[in-house]
């Protein structure tokens, strides 16, 4: 099999032709990028950990993530767990009924919307069963890794902007009448891409924590085989909503504990470090799973309407020998800062992460 590039954009041309500045986030990168053709597809997530040990999270997309067929279908939707909840729910809307912004952040899908400015963010969400607003008050400024795309070849990419890297929350939730105020600390992302992400990538872990004064963002992505397996390891650190480091070559990554989910039928490890030394700062994040609280498989419908693949697309998936897989993963987070190779300083919170895994399960 001849094995192709896959890469960061991070030249000089790459900015240009994207109309980028290093370093500078505008509004408009967390505007709609996607025009509904054919592979394409485009979501804004927003999750929140919040008082009472509640985990909130609301995803709008322009089409669902199991969709094949072009043009936009929109829907929204929204997991939370705790207080006894663990409930899934979904609101799906025509087109016409919908509208997407290519100046910024101004999403509507029926009645529910996502508005912002790369600082300050209203969410709602609505359905017959729960109707919920949120406000995220950024605490830390934007960041891109780099273009924020990785190229595979010439011209397949997928994007991902983390707009609000860390904000306070305020969610008002109201379930079947019973309603609830809480706080918290929460995250908005943004990602985008124009073919499959089961055509380019082989799986990923991604993940974020507030721990103490500390927010960390992490992913690790690795390509399919016909892109040599090759990895993205990236991994942002702040302080008090300051940048302590993000460089590529500081961060080694490792996986531990491996564990068969067999709801997805693939391995997961239980136990992510990363470990980050710019020669300045030096850190290990060590993310060790509690508890599954969504999968989603999209040959055998598992979790909520948005799982329920069409029959087509689930010959599909099983005739390219593809596995579409997700899972949601809660856990410990523990933070420890080092000064040479002595730790100075250690922390463990609550976290919340994924892994997404498109390939058959093997380990690469």
């Amino acid at each position: 099999m001849k094995k192709l590039i896959a890469r960061l954009a991070d030249t000089p041309q790459d900015y240009e032709k994207l109309g980028l500045i290093p370093d500078v986030i505008q509004q408009k990168e967390d505007g709609l990028h996607t025009n509904g053709k054919f592979g394409e597809y485009e979501w804004w997530y927003f999750d929140a950990k919040l008082e009472g040990g509640y985990s909130l999270v609301i995803i709008f997309y322009s089409q669902p993530v199991t969709a094949a067929t072009f043009g936009f279908a929109p829907c929204v939707s929204l997991s939370l767990t705790g207080g006894g909840y663990e409930l899934m729910e979904e609101v799906s809307a025509s087109i016409k009924n919908s509208s997407f912004s290519k100046e910024g952040c101004n999403v509507t899908i029926g009645k529910n919307t996502i508005q912002g400015d790369l600082k300050n963010y209203t969410i709602h969400f609505e359905n017959e069963k729960v109707q919920c607003d949120v406000t995220l008050n950024g605490l830390a400024e934007s960041y891109r890794h780099k273009t924020g795309r990785i190229v595979f070849g010439e011209k397949k990419y997928f994007a991902w902007l983390p707009a609000v890297p860390e904000g306070s929350v305020k969610a008002d939730i109201t379930i079947d009448g019973k309603k609830l105020s809480l706080t918290g600390s929460g995250y908005h992302d943004h990602n985008w891409g124009n073919t499959g992400m089961f055509w380019l990538m082989h799986h990923w872990y991604w993940g974020r924590a507030k721990i103490g004064d500390y927010q960390v963002i992490s992913s690790y992505i690795t390509a399919k085989e016909k892109y040599g397996y090759e990895h993205f390891p990236i991994f942002v650190i702040y302080q008090n909503g300051v940048k302590l480091g993000c460089e590529i070559d500081a961060i080694t990554y490792r996986q531990t504990d491996a564990e068969f989910d067999p709801i997805t039928q693939k391995h997961y490890h239980k136990t992510l470090i990363y470990d980050y030394n710019d020669g300045t700062h030096r850190f290990r994040v060590t993310y060790k799973a509690k508890d599954i609280i969504e999968t989603f498989v999209v040959d055998q419908g598992y979790g909520s309407a948005r799982a329920k693949a069409s029959k087509a697309l689930i010959w599909f998936v099983k005739k390219m020998k593809l596995a579409p897989s997700y899972i949601r993963m809660v856990g410990d987070v523990t933070l420890e800062r080092f000064e040479g190779d002595t730790v100075v300083e250690s922390l463990t919170e609550n976290g919340i992460w994924e892994q997404m895994y498109f390939g058959l399960d093997q380990d690469v």
